[in-house]
């Protein structure tokens, strides 16, 4: 069982920590030789459970998986991701949020961050006069890095097993295709930093509010998906409520999705979750 474990029901998934066939096992110690051997190997952020994801994102297969992550300490030099994590201020925040919110907030049943992106809300204008497509990306990467290092192990201690993904809620209401258009380089470019940065994180992934038209979308672009990433997205029309609420405490949900949250000062800028707790108590154990 991995360490700091409390949970008593607890049962990693497949090629996980604590549930890992022989196979697995003999990839994890491989990639990590092969890694350190060719002095790729960064000890404080290459731990098990991140070799794990990039093996488990090319279904163990050594060569790939340390391609994957090679490619990736790549463009964490060519981006300036130490950069970013030390320096990056995205001062613009609160304007932002009023033309496009996307915010992580609280924890689901399986204590999970809770991540929320309102594409409806989008106003190019207004979010461009605001704000950069550099530093929107900027500012994904700083919430990346923050949410691996802070927000999944502070989550982790407050449920006692291990977590290591996410659940997303993304809201269509109201997307223009038009608008969506204007940013779907920014949508395209956000969504490969996801997938090739930072694999193995999605958890629960809910489509709301999907407009009718979106249907037709989704059968054209689902034989593109990964099938293991097809099976963690559910799409939901209105009536989206009940299906949220299986998975996120209604006192974790903001009221504006049918839960009961209304965080002081509002839901999207609040950042609450067992994160803030930690930091408000002095930063928690480590």
């Amino acid at each position: 069982m991995p360490e700091g474990v409390t949970d008593p029901n607890y049962v990693p998934l497949p090629g996980r920590l604590g549930n890992l066939t022989v196979t697995q096992l003999h990839a994890l110690e491989t990639l990590k030789k092969e890694l350190i051997a060719e002095g790729a190997f960064v000890e404080e952020r290459m731990d098990d459970a991140m070799l794990l994801r990039f093996l488990r994102a090319r279904k163990f297969n050594v060569p790939e998986a340390k391609k994957m992550l090679l490619d990736a300490e790549q463009w964490r030099k060519d981006f300036g991701v130490d950069d970013i994590v030390k320096n990056f201020d995205f001062t613009e925040k609160a304007e932002v949020d009023k033309y496009y919110p996307q915010y992580y907030h609280k924890t689901d049943k399986d204590g999970r961050p809770v991540y929320i992106e309102r594409l409806g809300k989008l106003d190019i204008k207004a979010l461009y006069a605001a704000t950069t497509q550099e530093r929107q990306l900027q500012r994904l990467v700083h919430e990346y890095e923050r949410s691996l290092t802070t927000r999944l192990p502070a989550s982790a201690r407050a449920v006692g097993h291990p977590v290591e993904t996410f659940c997303t809620i993304l809201d269509l209401y109201d997307v223009s295709l038009s608008n969506f258009y204007r940013v779907k380089d920014y949508v395209s470019a956000a969504a490969s930093i996801g997938q090739d940065r930072y694999p193995e994180i999605m958890g629960k992934f809910y489509i709301i509010n999907a407009p009718y038209l979106f249907s037709t979308v989704w059968a054209l672009i689902k034989p593109w998906l990964d099938p293991v990433t097809v099976s963690k997205i559910d799409i939901v029309g209105r009536s989206y409520q009940e299906k949220l609420l299986q998975q996120i405490p209604a006192e974790n949900l903001p009221k504006e999705f049918g839960g009961k949250c209304s965080c002081p000062g509002g839901c999207s800028l609040s950042d609450a979750g067992p994160w803030k707790a930690e930091e408000l108590n002095g930063g928690g154990a480590h």
